[in-house]
């Protein structure tokens, strides 16, 4: 059996150690090389057992065994990281954003579709098993034509233990495309529906009181294929100090002409109110094998569809960035 040979391009958030070792289990893979410049985060990734073996990221991009390029550096860096990679012929997967501008987002599609190369990202909710869940009773059509849609990505700001680079000008691109990537992705993959309009976007300041010039809170309002309307909060609100699992993190409201489905990450199940129903209805989890690195392989095999999908997402998300920005 072939083996795709992956390199490893930065290791400056800790989410691309959850990618890292999804090669490291995969039998498909061969974790072959790895780059971090950064000092501090190279010790972070030794502690974690990463190999180091490359001088520089050219080393990385020009070593003609690797097939894939994962790219974990800063959320400013990664769009440059990725098209430097396509350019080389390596197909790329990424912590999310992807990219932090339109622009580089163009040029990312570009060099995808004329090299015929594929792009992976860690949008992991896709595979949680509540949102499997609720994505089969969706498709079954539980809840008939979705009309209103409510999701909070809140996270916590944790200031002090989160990497310091988010708070530098140009490194983070913004909290709006930061975290609502994910649910962005939701409601297109699962629910089905596309942006027609952007009604308000809105980026402030409030909890990063060190911070003043980052924006941690983050709302916004959409129009949706059909009319349906779409409420959203993704903002760094979550308090920090608080020693439980969060019940809200991650949670969705999904109304539809015949009932609604809530569910959050940590619910124990997905609970579907049916018109003509006297009682609650609740659905337990459906684990899945597949993941961001499996649907990868399967696009670069021609199995399935993938990379076209994730670039989309990945366009929503940064328009209402901007919109926000610009407002």
């Amino acid at each position: 059996m072939k083996k795709f040979k992956i390199g490893f391009a930065g290791f400056r958030h800790g989410h691309i150690f959850g990618l890292y070792n999804l090669a490291k289990n995969n039998d498909e893979v061969e974790i072959v090389a790895a780059w971090e410049e950064n000092e501090d985060a190279k010790k972070q990734a030794e502690a974690s057992g990463v190999i180091f073996n490359c001088n520089s990221f050219e080393d990385l991009i020009n070593n003609p065994e690797i097939d894939i390029i994962a790219i974990g550096d800063y959320y400013g860096r990664r769009g440059e990281l990725a098209i430097k990679s396509l350019k080389s012929g390596k197909h790329i997967i990424a912590d999310k954003p992807l990219c932090t501008s339109l622009n580089e987002l163009e040029e990312i599609k570009r060099l995808s579709i004329e090299n015929n190369l594929k792009v992976g990202l860690m949008l992991d909710l896709r595979y949680h098993k509540n949102f499997v869940t609720a994505s089969r009773l969706l498709s079954e059509g539980h809840i008939g034509e979705i009309n209103n849609i409510c999701f909070e990505g809140q996270h916590k700001l944790s200031y002090g233990e989160r990497p310091m680079w988010y708070f530098e000008e140009g490194k983070h691109g913004g909290t709006i495309n930061d975290i609502a990537i994910h649910g962005i992705d939701i409601v297109k993959y699962y629910c089905g529906l596309d942006i027609e309009k952007i009604n308000a976007a809105r980026c402030w300041n409030k909890f990063a009181d060190k911070q003043p010039k980052f924006k941690e809170s983050a709302q916004f309002m959409l129009t949706l294929t059909g009319g349906a309307g779409l409420i959203a909060d993704v903002s760094y609100a979550q308090p920090s100090n608080i020693k439980f699992p969060f019940p809200y993190y991650w949670g969705f409201k999904i109304w539809g002409t015949k009932g609604v489905l809530a569910f959050t990450v940590s619910s124990p199940y997905v609970e579907l109110y049916k018109n003509g129903e006297n009682e609650l209805l609740t659905f337990e989890g459906e684990a899945t094998s597949r993941n961001c690195l499996v649907d990868l392989l399967k696009d670069i095999k021609g199995e399935a569809s993938y990379t076209e999908g994730i670039l989309s997402s990945v366009c929503d998300t940064l328009t209402i960035q901007a919109f926000a920005d610009n407002n």
